[in-house]
Protein backbone atom coordinates (compact mmCIF):
# COMPACT_ATOMS: atom_id res chain seq x y z
CA UNK A 1 0.00 0.00 0.00
CA UNK A 2 2.67 2.11 1.09
CA UNK A 3 4.31 1.62 -1.89
CA UNK A 4 1.36 2.57 -4.44
CA UNK A 5 1.12 6.03 -2.50
CA UNK A 6 5.38 6.46 -3.62
CA UNK A 7 3.97 5.79 -6.68
CA UNK A 8 1.11 7.81 -7.29
CA UNK A 9 3.51 10.79 -5.58
CA UNK A 10 6.08 10.22 -8.05
CA UNK A 11 4.00 10.50 -10.88
CA UNK A 12 2.10 13.80 -9.73
CA UNK A 13 5.64 15.41 -9.17
CA UNK A 14 6.60 14.36 -12.74
CA UNK A 15 3.50 15.89 -14.18
CA UNK A 16 3.69 19.39 -12.29
CA UNK A 17 7.44 19.25 -13.39
CA UNK A 18 6.39 18.91 -17.43
CA UNK A 19 4.01 21.28 -17.11
CA UNK A 20 6.41 23.60 -15.26
CA UNK A 21 9.13 23.45 -17.94
CA UNK A 22 6.45 23.77 -20.75
CA UNK A 23 5.38 26.93 -19.28
CA UNK A 24 8.93 28.23 -19.72
CA UNK A 25 9.11 27.64 -22.82
CA UNK A 26 7.02 29.72 -24.20
CA UNK A 27 6.95 33.14 -22.54
CA UNK A 28 5.15 35.17 -24.83
CA UNK A 29 2.47 32.85 -23.87
CA UNK A 30 -0.95 34.94 -22.66
CA UNK A 31 0.81 38.35 -24.10
CA UNK A 32 -0.60 40.77 -26.79
CA UNK A 33 0.17 39.99 -30.22
CA UNK A 34 2.76 41.22 -31.95
CA UNK A 35 0.51 43.83 -33.72
CA UNK A 36 -0.83 45.13 -30.74
CA UNK A 37 -0.46 49.41 -30.56
CA UNK A 38 0.33 48.85 -26.88
CA UNK A 39 3.77 47.06 -27.84
CA UNK A 40 3.88 48.06 -31.50
CA UNK A 41 5.95 51.53 -31.43
CA UNK A 42 4.17 53.72 -33.79
CA UNK A 43 4.78 54.84 -37.63
CA UNK A 44 6.02 58.29 -38.36
CA UNK A 45 5.01 60.14 -41.07
CA UNK A 46 6.55 63.65 -42.43
CA UNK A 47 3.66 66.40 -41.83
CA UNK A 48 3.78 69.05 -44.26
CA UNK A 49 3.56 72.64 -43.00
CA UNK A 50 0.41 74.71 -43.09
CA UNK A 51 -0.76 76.81 -45.58
CA UNK A 52 0.55 80.45 -44.53
CA UNK A 53 3.56 79.17 -42.49
CA UNK A 54 7.15 79.44 -43.46
CA UNK A 55 9.10 76.46 -44.02
CA UNK A 56 11.70 76.83 -45.58
CA UNK A 57 10.29 78.59 -48.59
CA UNK A 58 12.89 79.61 -51.48
CA UNK A 59 13.88 83.03 -52.52
CA UNK A 60 12.09 84.57 -54.55
CA UNK A 61 14.09 85.38 -57.87
CA UNK A 62 13.62 89.02 -59.20
CA UNK A 63 12.55 89.81 -62.73
CA UNK A 64 12.68 93.37 -62.48
CA UNK A 65 14.69 96.01 -60.07
CA UNK A 66 12.95 96.54 -57.35
CA UNK A 67 10.80 99.69 -57.28
CA UNK A 68 12.25 102.61 -54.95
CA UNK A 69 11.40 103.10 -51.61
CA UNK A 70 8.94 106.53 -51.32
CA UNK A 71 11.72 108.80 -50.15
CA UNK A 72 8.78 110.95 -47.71
CA UNK A 73 4.78 111.66 -48.02
CA UNK A 74 3.34 113.09 -51.13
CA UNK A 75 3.95 116.76 -50.19
CA UNK A 76 1.65 119.85 -51.90
CA UNK A 77 4.30 120.46 -54.43
CA UNK A 78 3.83 116.93 -55.44
CA UNK A 79 0.22 117.03 -55.94
CA UNK A 80 0.82 120.46 -58.03
CA UNK A 81 2.84 118.44 -60.11
CA UNK A 82 0.28 115.28 -60.49
CA UNK A 83 2.57 113.03 -58.27
CA UNK A 84 0.42 110.73 -56.07
CA UNK A 85 3.10 108.59 -54.96
CA UNK A 86 6.87 109.21 -54.71
CA UNK A 87 7.63 105.52 -55.47
CA UNK A 88 9.85 104.98 -58.17
CA UNK A 89 9.10 101.82 -60.24
CA UNK A 90 11.89 101.62 -62.79
CA UNK A 91 10.50 99.58 -65.54
CA UNK A 92 6.32 99.66 -66.53
CA UNK A 93 4.65 98.43 -69.89
CA UNK A 94 5.55 101.13 -72.26
CA UNK A 95 2.13 102.27 -72.75
CA UNK A 96 1.34 105.82 -73.27
CA UNK A 97 -1.95 106.98 -72.52
CA UNK A 98 -2.93 110.59 -73.86
CA UNK A 99 -4.44 112.97 -70.97
CA UNK A 100 -7.78 113.49 -72.88
CA UNK A 101 -9.41 117.03 -72.74
CA UNK A 102 -8.67 120.00 -75.58
CA UNK A 103 -7.91 123.60 -73.50
CA UNK A 104 -7.64 126.58 -75.43
CA UNK A 105 -4.26 128.56 -75.97
CA UNK A 106 -4.37 131.85 -73.95
CA UNK A 107 -3.78 135.16 -75.32
CA UNK A 108 -1.96 136.19 -78.48
CA UNK A 109 0.99 134.96 -80.48
CA UNK A 110 1.34 131.67 -82.30
CA UNK A 111 -0.63 128.64 -81.09
CA UNK A 112 1.34 125.53 -80.32
CA UNK A 113 -0.79 122.53 -79.25
CA UNK A 114 0.68 120.25 -76.94
CA UNK A 115 0.36 116.62 -76.34
CA UNK A 116 0.37 115.34 -73.18
CA UNK A 117 1.20 111.57 -72.07
CA UNK A 118 1.40 109.83 -69.00
CA UNK A 119 2.98 106.15 -69.10
CA UNK A 120 0.48 103.37 -67.65
CA UNK A 121 1.12 102.36 -64.56
CA UNK A 122 2.57 105.65 -62.50
CA UNK A 123 0.62 106.65 -59.96
CA UNK A 124 0.41 110.06 -61.63
CA UNK A 125 -2.81 112.35 -61.62
CA UNK A 126 -2.32 113.04 -65.47
CA UNK A 127 -4.85 116.83 -65.55
CA UNK A 128 -2.99 117.93 -62.67
CA UNK A 129 0.23 117.01 -64.46
CA UNK A 130 -1.18 117.97 -67.67
CA UNK A 131 -2.28 121.95 -66.07
CA UNK A 132 1.10 122.10 -64.67
CA UNK A 133 3.15 121.91 -68.29
CA UNK A 134 0.32 124.28 -69.64
CA UNK A 135 0.96 126.65 -66.72
CA UNK A 136 4.97 126.27 -66.72
CA UNK A 137 4.71 127.09 -70.55
CA UNK A 138 1.85 130.10 -70.60
CA UNK A 139 3.95 131.98 -67.30
CA UNK A 140 5.03 135.33 -68.74
CA UNK A 141 8.80 134.13 -67.86
CA UNK A 142 8.15 131.26 -70.45
CA UNK A 143 8.27 130.85 -74.13
CA UNK A 144 5.48 132.94 -74.91
CA UNK A 145 7.10 136.43 -73.27
CA UNK A 146 6.09 139.21 -74.84
CA UNK A 147 3.29 137.35 -76.64
CA UNK A 148 5.51 135.64 -79.16
CA UNK A 149 3.71 132.53 -79.07
CA UNK A 150 0.88 130.69 -76.70
CA UNK A 151 0.60 126.99 -75.55
CA UNK A 152 -3.32 124.83 -75.83
CA UNK A 153 -3.41 121.59 -75.41
CA UNK A 154 -4.89 118.67 -77.61
CA UNK A 155 -5.56 115.10 -77.34
CA UNK A 156 -5.77 114.27 -80.89
CA UNK A 157 -3.55 113.22 -83.35
CA UNK A 158 -2.14 116.77 -84.97
CA UNK A 159 0.19 118.78 -82.55
CA UNK A 160 3.26 120.73 -82.60
CA UNK A 161 5.26 119.29 -79.20
CA UNK A 162 4.31 115.95 -76.95
CA UNK A 163 5.23 116.34 -73.30
CA UNK A 164 5.65 112.59 -71.88
CA UNK A 165 6.06 111.69 -68.33
CA UNK A 166 7.68 108.08 -67.87
CA UNK A 167 8.96 105.49 -66.14
CA UNK A 168 13.22 105.90 -66.24
CA UNK A 169 13.52 102.91 -68.45
CA UNK A 170 10.74 103.68 -71.12
CA UNK A 171 12.56 106.98 -70.70
CA UNK A 172 15.94 105.61 -71.66
CA UNK A 173 14.47 103.58 -74.36
CA UNK A 174 12.50 106.61 -75.93
CA UNK A 175 16.02 109.28 -75.53
CA UNK A 176 18.13 106.47 -77.61
CA UNK A 177 20.25 107.05 -79.04
CA UNK A 178 21.11 109.73 -76.67
CA UNK A 179 21.73 107.32 -73.07
CA UNK A 180 20.19 108.77 -70.42
CA UNK A 181 20.02 105.75 -67.81
CA UNK A 182 16.33 106.78 -66.98
CA UNK A 183 18.28 109.60 -64.76
CA UNK A 184 17.89 112.61 -67.39
CA UNK A 185 14.91 113.72 -69.41
CA UNK A 186 15.57 114.64 -73.35
CA UNK A 187 13.37 115.70 -76.34
CA UNK A 188 14.12 113.51 -79.19
CA UNK A 189 11.95 115.18 -82.40
CA UNK A 190 8.92 116.39 -81.19
CA UNK A 191 8.52 114.56 -78.08
CA UNK A 192 9.90 115.80 -74.64
CA UNK A 193 10.34 113.10 -72.30
CA UNK A 194 10.32 113.48 -68.82
CA UNK A 195 11.74 110.64 -66.58
CA UNK A 196 9.94 110.51 -63.18
CA UNK A 197 13.13 109.86 -61.51
CA UNK A 198 13.79 113.38 -61.83
CA UNK A 199 10.09 114.52 -61.67
CA UNK A 200 10.39 113.33 -58.11
CA UNK A 201 13.55 113.40 -56.82
CA UNK A 202 14.79 116.90 -58.63
CA UNK A 203 17.95 118.00 -57.66
CA UNK A 204 20.14 119.01 -54.80
CA UNK A 205 21.22 122.05 -56.37
CA UNK A 206 16.88 123.28 -56.00
CA UNK A 207 17.57 122.71 -52.81
CA UNK A 208 13.60 122.55 -51.68
CA UNK A 209 12.55 124.24 -54.43
CA UNK A 210 11.04 121.20 -56.43
CA UNK A 211 8.41 122.98 -58.42
CA UNK A 212 10.84 125.05 -59.43
CA UNK A 213 13.27 122.42 -60.87
CA UNK A 214 9.86 120.85 -62.52
CA UNK A 215 9.13 124.00 -64.12
CA UNK A 216 12.90 124.30 -65.47
CA UNK A 217 12.93 120.29 -67.13
CA UNK A 218 9.50 121.51 -68.57
CA UNK A 219 11.24 124.63 -70.31
CA UNK A 220 14.22 123.42 -70.74
CA UNK A 221 13.09 119.97 -72.74
CA UNK A 222 10.57 121.88 -74.87
CA UNK A 223 12.66 124.43 -75.69
CA UNK A 224 14.73 121.92 -77.42
CA UNK A 225 11.61 121.40 -79.49
CA UNK A 226 11.30 125.21 -80.27
CA UNK A 227 14.97 124.68 -81.36
CA UNK A 228 17.33 125.91 -78.80
CA UNK A 229 19.99 124.16 -78.10
CA UNK A 230 22.33 124.07 -74.57
CA UNK A 231 23.88 127.12 -73.50
CA UNK A 232 26.95 127.08 -70.76
CA UNK A 233 26.99 128.50 -67.30
CA UNK A 234 28.21 132.03 -67.53
CA UNK A 235 29.97 132.61 -64.78
CA UNK A 236 30.29 131.47 -60.82
CA UNK A 237 27.28 133.29 -59.24
CA UNK A 238 24.79 134.61 -62.24
CA UNK A 239 21.72 132.65 -63.43
CA UNK A 240 21.97 129.77 -64.65
CA UNK A 241 20.78 129.85 -68.48
CA UNK A 242 17.13 127.81 -69.04
CA UNK A 243 19.27 125.63 -71.82
CA UNK A 244 22.23 124.96 -69.54
CA UNK A 245 22.06 121.05 -68.73
CA UNK A 246 21.60 122.06 -65.03
CA UNK A 247 20.38 118.52 -64.00
CA UNK A 248 24.16 117.66 -64.61
CA UNK A 249 25.34 120.33 -62.36
CA UNK A 250 24.66 124.20 -61.37
CA UNK A 251 28.74 124.34 -61.65
CA UNK A 252 28.64 127.52 -59.95
CA UNK A 253 25.51 129.52 -61.41
CA UNK A 254 22.23 129.74 -59.64
CA UNK A 255 18.73 127.74 -60.46
CA UNK A 256 16.85 129.42 -62.97
CA UNK A 257 13.34 127.87 -64.45
CA UNK A 258 12.87 129.95 -66.77
CA UNK A 259 13.86 131.50 -70.48
CA UNK A 260 13.01 135.13 -69.13
CA UNK A 261 13.37 135.23 -65.46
Amino acid sequence: MKRDTRRLVRSALLVVAVTAVAACSNPLAGASPATSPSTQPAATTATPAAEGDVADAPEPTPTDPPPTPAASSVSAADRLAGIRSRTIVDQLGGRLVTVPGDVKAPGKGRVWRVKVQVEKGLDVDGQAFAQFVLDTLNDPRSWGHGGTRTFGRTDGGSYDVRVVLASPATSARMCLPLRTNGRLSCRNGAASILTYYRWVKAIPGYGKDVTGYRRYVVNHEVGHALGHGHEDCPGRGRRAPVMMQQTKGLLGCEPNAWPHP
